[in-house]
């Protein structure tokens, strides 16, 4: 893409935009973290179809890091979200997943680095996700890489046959 920077060979893995091809992985990653994604999901077509359409989105960003033979070791799945009460857009982090065996390696904080960038040539005016309140170790990460606790988020399931799903995530 070329509104990404230049890659660094340096780090073992570059960041890239997604791609159609990278769902299997991405899917992987997802499961990997515990998120209400079928293992089934990694090859279902419907799947696929899904996360091109995602892709495809003028407001969404979806950003990989790549390792040596094509190998993801993790994604950050971007938005941009016009907000009434402000004049510039916000960027949500709807999802940021590294696999376990790459953490505290850097990738989290590229993958993070690299989604900043956007956000700023977007004009957001802050970026916002959220984490379950037991991943103590995300919560450090987060404040490593200068982000705040902001306060507390609820969830009301709309669908009982989700079960838990959002609750613990």
């Amino acid at each position: 893409m070329t509104e990404l920077p230049s890659p660094q060979p340096t780090t073992g893995f570059v960041i890239r935009g997604a791609t159609v091809q990278d769902w299997p992985q991405v899917a992987e990653l997802l499961v990997e973290l515990g998120r209400d994604v079928s293992p089934s999901a990694v090859s279902n077509p419907s799947y696929v179809i899904r996360f091109g359409g995602h892709l495809a989105l003028r407001e969404s960003r979806t950003l990989v890091a790549e390792g040596p033979k094509g190998r993801l070791f993790g994604f950050v799945d971007l938005e941009f979200r016009q907000r009434l009460g402000h004049p510039r857009p916000q960027a949500w982090v709807n999802d940021l997943v590294v696999t376990e065996p790459k953490r505290g390696h850097g990738v989290g904080a590229a993958l993070l680095e690299r989604a900043e960038d956007l956000a700023r040539k977007r004009g957001c005016f802050r970026m916002t996700l959220e984490t379950a309140g037991w991943r103590d170790a995300t919560h450090r990460f987060y404040e490593r890489e200068g982000w705040t606790d902001n306060g507390k988020w609820f969830v009301k399931l709309l669908d009982e046959s989700w079960g838990k799903a959002g609750y613990d995530e």
